[in-house]
């Protein structure tokens, strides 16, 4: 059994609940702001149950093909060749009864997704409209979806879909929580280091919200990154390595400079 639990602002049921549900076959909405654990809590109950966990991160630009697969053309054991189709992370989940994780569902276009009515439903199943295929999914397919409330690019769900899900609401993983998580999964052990860590990375989850800086900007893994590499260089150096560097946008980097000219003296 996992100690995940613990790390959703010490609500025990949270993960266990997740559990349950997976267990009776119902499709999970994890609801919540950026660094909340979502994707962590995915990964944790994949983990557990022994799954692969097949993911898609939305967008406005998520069609059909990123979903379900596409067609291309190989060359076969004979020197031929034939068209062939390269199942998607929904097919993939779908035939393997994995786990299907959809990040960020409200930021795909509202189109996109009704593909998806039937595998979310009691049929478990679809018709590829590439090659006709009807596909049931195995025992065991679970789908686990995310959604950000109120955040730039976000759009509502669609009442139709959102009835396919059963929710879990979680909140910002943050103070002593979010110190035991550092502590816990990095190598950094220094308490004052770890608390100015923690108000830096408020700090960017506020401009994520605001759209002035992209989420995984504010993200744990992130964080993690940042804990690990104060241990062998400076916090200044760590962030710029860890998250700075990663990003293109010279608006983004100014930012993210500015939260550290208040946090790192």
């Amino acid at each position: 059994m996992t100690n995940f639990n613990k790390y959703l602002n010490n609500d025990e049921t949270i993960y266990n609940d997740a559990l349950s549900m997976i267990q009776l076959n119902k499709n999970i909405l994890l609801k919540g702001p950026t660094g909340s654990g979502k994707t962590k809590l995915a990964e944790t109950l994949a983990r557990d149950l022994n799954k692969p966990m097949h993911s898609v991160n939305c967008s406005v630009d998520l069609d059909a093909e990123s979903l379900l697969g596409f067609k291309t053309i190989e060359t076969n054991e004979h020197g031929h060749q034939e068209i062939v189709f390269i199942d998607g992370p929904v097919i993939k989940a779908m035939k393997n009864g994995d786990i299907l994780y959809i990040d960020e569902i409200n930021m795909a276009k509202p189109e996109t997704l009704p593909i998806l009515n039937g595998v979310l439903d009691f049929r478990r199943a679809l018709t590829n409209p590439f090659t006709g295929e009807v596909v049931q999914a195995k025992e065991g397919f679970s789908v686990v979806a995310a959604i950000n409330v109120g955040y730039i690019g976000t759009l509502p769900m669609n009442e139709a879909l959102k009835n396919r899900f059963v929710v879990l609401d979680i909140d910002y993983i943050d103070g002593e929580t979010l110190k035991m998580i550092i502590k816990e999964q990095s190598k950094l052990k220094d308490d004052e280091i770890i608390d100015s860590i923690i108000q830096f990375n408020k700090d960017l989850r506020i401009m994520s919200s605001q759209g002035q800086i992209s989420e995984e900007s504010a993200s744990i893994r992130a964080l993690i990154d940042l804990a690990d590499l104060t241990t062998v260089i400076p916090v200044r150096r760590a962030i710029k390595r860890a998250i700075i560097d990663k990003i293109d946008d010279e608006r983004e980097q100014q930012a993210i400079q500015n939260a550290i000219e208040l946090i790192f003296e």
